[in-house]
């Protein structure tokens, strides 16, 4: 019994956080690996797109519920949600061609377009501020629990309790569906396969027909997408605040990086080894081990790392990466 308490207590606090955080950092990677493989440098004000996603999301929440409607026991932000992608895939389109379209016109180098998206995260950092504030914002209106503490009690007859939040299941499920959609849409449809010709050669590609301004707008709107999707499930499991979306950028970038920069597969992958990393370093395994080893009573809490250090995990996971294996773990384009 008390292994099964054990199992429970991994599941309820590594297992289905880490999932959940898990999917929500590969969708974000998947936004900069795009972004990466097809316009060729590394767009550091990703993660201010998503807070910016996430912001308008969360106006078209409000706006609907003043007027009475929800979804439910779903959160209304799902219903806000394609309102959110519009604007923010709107946004990234005239950003680009106000601003990275000169780039590309005269071949910049890749580090001058990176210098240029900390610029525009700058920007978009304060616009998010300026739309929706600074302060913490719990926007879930839904159905809390799929499974309580309770439930899992009179269900099971277990002492160690289990819950299972309605977010987590929503991210899970929502991050499967994009990605699956993601995949059918590169491999099986004309502008999915013009897109990957595009980012395998150029040169061959222009020489093939290829549009690349089509190219290079679907890109951005697939990339708002991505942002705002990750970016409203991270907010809806936890909570919303603009700099948060900021210190995302971190692991965001090591999980593509990790997986593989430039491979989709690799991002999702990268997503879950970070997540999986970050929650079991810094999860305090005390009444794990309790329950494996009755007789031990420890001091502490069992902890490897405190949660402060949360993103210094990702951080030195990112290093060791980038010098033993820079390529990543299923050989994307080197860094």
């Amino acid at each position: 019994m008390d292994v099964i308490n054990a199992l429970v207590a991994l599941t309820n606090y590594v297992l289905i956080p880490a999932t959940a955080y898990g999917a929500q950092l590969a969708l974000g990677a998947l936004g900069v690996t795009l972004v990466y493989s097809i316009l060729r440098f590394s767009n550091f004000a990703h993660g201010d797109t998503m807070a910016f996603g996430t912001g308008i999301v969360i106006l078209f929440t409000w706006l609907f519920q003043s007027w009475g409607i929800s979804l439910g026991p779903l959160p209304t932000a799902l219903l806000a949600l394609p309102f959110g992608i519009i604007v923010t895939a709107a946004l990234l389109l005239g950003t680009d061609r106000v601003v990275y379209k000169f780039y590309r016109k005269v071949r910049a180098a890749p580090v001058i377009l990176v210098m240029v998206s900390v610029g525009v995260m700058f920007v978009m950092n304060a616009l998010t501020r300026f739309l929706i504030g600074v302060d913490q914002i719990t926007f879930d209106d839904g159905e809390r629990f799929v499974i309580s503490a309770r439930q899992w009690r009179d269900m099971t007859g277990l002492s160690e309790p289990l819950t299972l939040r309605s977010t987590q299941v929503i991210t899970i499920v929502t991050a499967l569906l994009v990605m699956v959609a993601l995949f059918w849409f590169l491999n099986r449809t004309r502008t999915g396969k013009s897109m990957r010709a595009f980012s395998d050669n150029e040169d061959l590609a222009l020489l093939s027909g290829i549009n690349p301004d089509r190219v290079v707008t679907v890109t951005w709107i697939i990339t708002g997408a991505l942002a705002t999707i990750a970016g409203t499930l991270y907010g809806l499991d936890k909570s919303f605040k603009a700099f948060t979306y900021f210190q995302l950028l971190l692991p965001i970038f090591a999980a593509a990086i990790v997986g593989g920069i430039g491979s989709p597969v690799g991002a999702i992958l990268g997503g879950f080894v970070i997540s999986f990393s970050e929650v079991g370093l810094t999860y305090a395994w005390k009444k794990v081990a309790t329950y494996l080893i009755p007789h031990w009573e420890p001091d502490g809490l069992v902890q490897l790392l405190s949660t402060d250090y949360k993103f210094a995990v990702s951080f030195t996971i990112l290093i060791l990466v980038l010098i033993f294996k820079p390529t990543g773990l299923l050989k994307g384009k080197i860094v």
